[in-house]
């Protein structure tokens, strides 16, 4: 379990988002699937719900209508930084875009939505009275998020630059084009994958939970779809959709020694 109070340093995945068409059944899906609450929240962009688990935020929820979210969805991470206006002029010199300019939330952060050379979304979190998630790593939250493109190597330098992450292979999958993106004080926060097969760049949201297959079954009985649980180095993992069609991954990792 990890409880966050505090802002986490540059590049840190620290929240998420998901936009949707039916808040409504949203709500239930997930409620369903990792026992969330609801506290319901407003600002300027318009309405949003906080998700939480055992009275502390997680995620939220954004109702968006049915044509933004046709094609494929995902969760959207957001990175932290202590200056949110700087590093989206930082994005935009090197080769990203920005989608939705830096803004302020209710008064609990400042943020920025943005996309790397790729066309991977993703969003800056300047964290103002929210850190960012309030639990991680532990079951029903964020546990990691990584990055797949059909074309890899400009993401990886793009990243490596903007945010001084190094970048590192892995040893563990040696048959897959995947790289570690560390920060400086080399604290894992994520991977690239190279998926040729990949139709777009996408941020791929993982939540830890704590049985891969009863999990599964839940998705399922609640109106999603689930891929066969399998095994990994690091546990136990499956690929899910909810009732949209919005993919994450959820994963059960061994005890810790």
């Amino acid at each position: 379990m990890s409880e966050i109070s505090s802002n986490q340093p540059l590049g840190t995945p620290t929240w998420i988002d998901l936009g949707v068409a039916d808040l409504d059944r949203a709500k239930a899906f997930y409620r369903a699937l990792f026992g969330w609450e609801y506290e319901e929240r407003s600002a300027a962009t318009g309405p949003f719900t906080l998700c939480l688990l055992r009275g502390r935020r997680v995620a939220a929820l954004r109702p968006v209508s049915a044509a933004d979210v046709e094609g494929e969805s995902w969760w959207q991470p957001y990175l932290a930084t202590d200056d949110c206006d700087a590093v989206a002029k930082r994005i935009a010199e090197h080769g990203g875009t920005v989608l939705a300019p830096p803004s302020d939330v209710a008064g609990l952060a400042r943020t920025a939505v943005v996309a790397d050379p790729v066309g991977a979304r993703f969003g800056l979190w300047q964290g103002r009275t929210l850190p960012g998630c309030e639990l991680v790593n532990e079951p029903s939250t964020l546990v990691r998020n990584d990055l797949a493109a059909p074309d890899p190597e400009p993401a990886r330098r793009f990243y490596a630059t903007v945010f001084d992450f190094t970048l590192d292979g892995n040893a563990d999958l040696p048959d897959f084009d995947f790289t570690f993106l560390r920060r400086p004080d080399g604290h894992e926060i994520g991977g690239v994958f190279g998926d040729p097969a990949a139709r777009a760049a996408r941020w791929q949201t993982v939540f830890e939970v704590a049985d891969t297959d009863e999990l599964v079954a839940r998705a399922v009985a609640a109106g999603g779809t689930a891929g066969t649980p399998e095994d990994s180095p690091y546990g136990r993992t499956a690929a899910l959709t909810d009732p949209f069609g919005t993919a994450f991954s959820v994963i059960t990792r061994p005890p810790a020694d």
